[in-house]
């Protein structure tokens, strides 16, 4: 479309913050900063002088009007007023802001930029109206004169290939929008060459107050695409070749993922190449077995890249190994982890390289070096290692850098040991033989050690001295977990015993007891003394029962237990026991299983726990206690060495106190052994938990940091749904008699006389008719001397010559039927298992009173 002749453009400067094209008051509304160019129109000057003349006839008109007596002073006044506009007008002239008609502009940078730039610009209105064309654009178009202008739409009109991308720049352009495309043309514009390529800009342009239009930018690309047709090209050259090469090649990020493969390894190991570099596959899934710990040992300082060599076997999809040949360059970041890595493989496999004798009994040598199971170090003179196995990064990383090379011996070994380390290292180094082996600590996470042998060597690769070393850190736990068990079952046999003999004396004390104060009114003076005997006499029956508790012999009541519901009653009384400063938290778990245990024992065990938690936090604090099951796959996470794998329910008890010292900790469960001050403890708390939790069938575990806390774990075995209701079946209630008068005949046998009278003399006054024997001898002489007289058996378990339950098994070989009770101060099911199988009999805990001895033969002799 031709540029209508009645048009003009002027030039002229504008401020810089200005916008950048300026057509008529036509804008760029998003390039400011530039100059401007606006488009004016002729006929405004002739318009300004038809006014004024206009203006100036119609005064003279009023002149003529005027009396001559006032001409005098309007004349005055008007040469007055013509002389300000004069003024004025001047001023405007001066600014700019009157012009005269005619008068343009002369053109500037602005425009001298739009018409020699090598893009093609143009300017359309909303009507298609050209309002601005450059040269560029022009040339592009082939027009010799305006008439031959055509816009862009209709420039590349008729061209199937960019229709579309065409039609979207116009629509853009009649909505108001900006938009950027790229064309491919066949033949391009010029005519010159095959193709071209051609990026087109269409963005809007804003007036006040009238209608808008669109700056359209036309640039050429061609060689800009040619240059990445080529890049790209060398690009997809090179990526073939080194997916084709003879070696294969691998590159890995941070985290370890692999984010290429080339071909060629691809194919060793029959991986596709699809799956690689989604993450999907680890640098560490490729390496077989503890090679992969050779890689992971290569440490850097920060900034650094390290190469090293490295002979390991890779992994095949189908799990066969692959022996081959890393170099594997590492970069490491400002925190010393590694970053990336890139890794160039050589197949070692025996028949792919020339001298293959050799070289495989070198690829021999690396699998089985690096495959062993033991730990293996070769040292130079400097006792540095030069090479090592992955059995022996995993075991002393600190001592393992790059691969094994450089590290120092010394740094993997504990202060102590390092002397004894260094006296055999030396004598290696000169040659001796027969150096005893070497145990030594190993630094790191928790108390490990190691057993390591030592030899001369001299390989011709500088290595003095080679380490075949075993990793001890297991054994050597479990012989102290073995020392510690056999050192409380026999502290456990000895506070068993002593108990058993206290119990005799007390059954004794309380008994006398009970007669005084049957024969004393409470308002005897001597009944508050006999009661003071009775009662110090119970509490230290409360003593032994704790001293039998850590053996592990007192005599157990077990029940099904919820231990959520247990310990919901519990909680008022353990809350009472913390007092107002400490915050007691109880967190039950979810779903909890059954238990079977005796409700007051593990009602003491937790009153222990709690007192000892409050007592390690005098100054106030927090106990938690928690509840929860645990799996038989869940066990190895604790870390316990005793523990065997099964379902338990665990409740653990935390505390926010100073904690404990390794020392201390080894020996809390032992009687008597405290760290309280003298009167405040006796020491019996922790060791009666162990006691109860072992017999119950369990496990108590404590972990303890100093200024830390201290956490008490309790792990009792899963009870199962059969063995719950067989429980609750055998469960009977027992009903007191009323009456504890009787008759009949009663075997008592008792290897303590003064229990033994005392026992004959309160069922004697109970209408019994007691026949006493002091050993399991004279007991089976005396039922055969009253054969069918006898209607119940009292006896010991522990007496000389011969205990109860032989002499039970003797009775009923004598075909003595008498229900037997048994009396003791050990446990019921510390002999029960020495009793014939399917006998009936009851069981009676010392010490007890002389009324609980009455119930439990009246409760024998009624029944049928």
């Amino acid at each position: 479309m031709p540029v209508p002749s009645s048009d003009r453009i002027l030039w002229e400067r504008r401020p810089i913050d200005e916008p950048v094209l300026d057509l008529d008051g036509w804008a760029m509304t998003d390039q400011p900063g530039f100059a401007t160019i606006e488009r004016t129109a002729e006929g405004n000057g002739s318009i300004l002088v038809v006014a004024v003349a206009a203006v100036l006839a119609a005064l003279l008109a009023a002149w003529s009007l005027v009396p001559p007596e006032a001409a005098t002073h309007l004349s005055a006044g008007l040469v007055g007023l013509l002389a300000v506009v004069g003024a004025f007008a001047v001023l405007a002239a001066a600014a700019g802001i009157l012009q005269v008609a005619g008068k343009e502009a002369r053109p500037g940078v602005s425009k001298q930029i739009c018409d020699e730039t090598p893009d093609g610009m143009i300017v359309t209105d909303v009507d298609g109206r050209i309002l601005y064309v450059n040269a560029a654009y022009r040339r592009m178009a082939s027009a010799r004169d305006p008439s031959e202008l055509r816009t862009v739409d209709r420039l590349f009109h008729g061209i199937p290939d960019v229709a579309e991308p065409i039609y979207r720049l116009a629509r853009a352009a009649r909505e108001g929008r900006s938009r950027a495309e790229e064309l491919r043309l066949c033949p391009p514009l010029s005519g010159e060459g095959a193709v071209g390529w051609y990026r087109i800009k269409v963005r809007p342009l804003a007036r006040t107050g009238a209608r808008g239009a669109s700056l359209w930018i036309i640039a050429d690309v061609t060689r800009e695409r040619d240059r990445q047709e080529t890049a790209f090209q060398e690009l997809q050259h090179a990526i073939e070749f080194l997916d084709h090469a003879p070696a294969g090649f691998l590159a890995s990020d941070r985290d370890g993922d692999v984010s290429y493969m080339n071909a060629t390894l691809a194919s060793w190991l029959d991986h596709d190449l699809v799956d690689v570099g989604a993450g999907s596959t680890k640098l560490a899934d490729l390496v077989a077995g503890g090679d992969a710990l050779l890689l992971a040992s290569i440490t850097g300082a920060p900034g650094e890249v390290r190469t090293e060599q490295l002979d390991i076997g890779l992994r095949r999809r189908g799990g066969q190994i692959l022996p081959v040949r890393l170099l594997h360059r590492v970069t490491f970041g400002a925190d010393s982890r590694p970053a990336t890595s890139r890794t160039l493989v050589l197949d070692r496999t025996a028949g792919e390289e020339p001298g293959e004798d050799l070289r495989a009994a070198q690829v021999r040598f690396a699998r089985v070096f690096n495959a062993m199971p033991v730990a293996i170090a070769m040292l130079d003179k400097d006792l540095r290692v030069t090479r090592s196995n992955g059995a022996f990064a995993r075991l002393a990383p600190e001592a393992h850098r790059g691969g094994g090379a450089g590290g120092s011996i010394e740094a993997a070994i504990v202060e102590r040991d390092r002397p004894a380390l260094a006296t055999a290292l030396a004598a290696a180094v000169e040659g001796r033989s027969d150096i005893p082996p070497v145990e030594v600590g190993l630094l790191g996470e928790g108390e490990r050690s190691a057993l390591l042998f030592v030899s001369a060597s001299d390989d011709g690769e500088n290595s003095k001295a080679t380490i075949y070393a075993l990793d001890t850190t297991e054994q050597r736990a479990l012989q102290r977990n073995l020392a510690q068990a056999a050192k409380m079952n026999a502290i456990g046999q000895l506070a068993g015993g002593v108990a058993h003999d206290f119990n005799n004396l007390l059954t004794v004390i309380i008994g006398h007891s009970d007669l005084l104060l049957a024969n004393h009114r409470a308002t005897d003076p001597s009944f508050h003394d006999i009661m003071q005997i009775k009662q110090n006499a119970n509490r230290a029956a409360g003593l032994v029962r704790q001293l039998l508790a850590f053996s592990r012999r007192q005599t157990l009541r077990p029940q099904v237990l919820q231990l959520g519901d247990v310990l919901s009653d519990l909680q008022m009384l353990m809350r009472r026991l913390v007092g107002e400063t400490i915050d007691l938290d109880l967190r039950h778990g979810r779903d909890l299983w059954r238990v079977k245990a005796d409700l007051n024992q593990f009602e003491q065990v937790m009153i222990n726990l709690i007192v000892n938690a409050r007592d390690a936090m005098p100054q106030g604090g927090k106990i938690l206690v928690r509840t929860r099951n645990i799996t038989a796959a869940e066990c190895a996470g604790l870390g316990e060495a005793t523990l065997v794998p099964a379902d338990y329910v665990a409740i653990e008890v935390d505390d926010a106190g100073h904690g404990m010292a390794p020392e201390v900790k080894e020996k809390i469960f032992e009687p008597f052994f405290t760290t309280k001050a003298v009167g405040e403890g006796t020491g019996l708390g922790l060791a009666t938990v162990y006691g109860i939790v072992k017999q119950t069938g369990g496990y108590v575990f404590c972990t303890s940091l100093v200024g830390r806390g201290t956490t008490f774990t309790i792990l009792l075995p899963r009870l199962s749904a059969e063995e719950a209701a067989a429980l609750v079946q055998r469960e009977a209630v027992k009903v007191q008699p009323t009456d504890l008068t009787g008759h009949g005949t009663i075997l008592l046998v008792e290897d303590e006389e003064g229990l033994r009278a005392l026992g004959a003399r309160e069922l004697g006054s109970r209408g019994y008719t007691v026949l006493q024997a002091c050993s399991g001898q004279e007991a089976l002489e005396i039922a055969d001397a009253h054969q069918g007289a006898i209607d119940l058996v009292v006896s010991d378990v522990v007496m000389p010559e011969m205990d109860g339950p032989t002499m039970f098994g003797e009775l009923r070989k004598r075909g003595v039927k008498a229900k037997v009770i048994f009396v003791s101060g050990y446990a019921e099911d510390a002999f029960d298992k020495n009793l014939p199988e399917g006998e009936d009999f009851s069981f009676l805990a010392k010490p007890f009173s002389l009324k609980q001895l009455v119930e439990a033969v009246k409760g024998r002799t009624t029944t049928a």
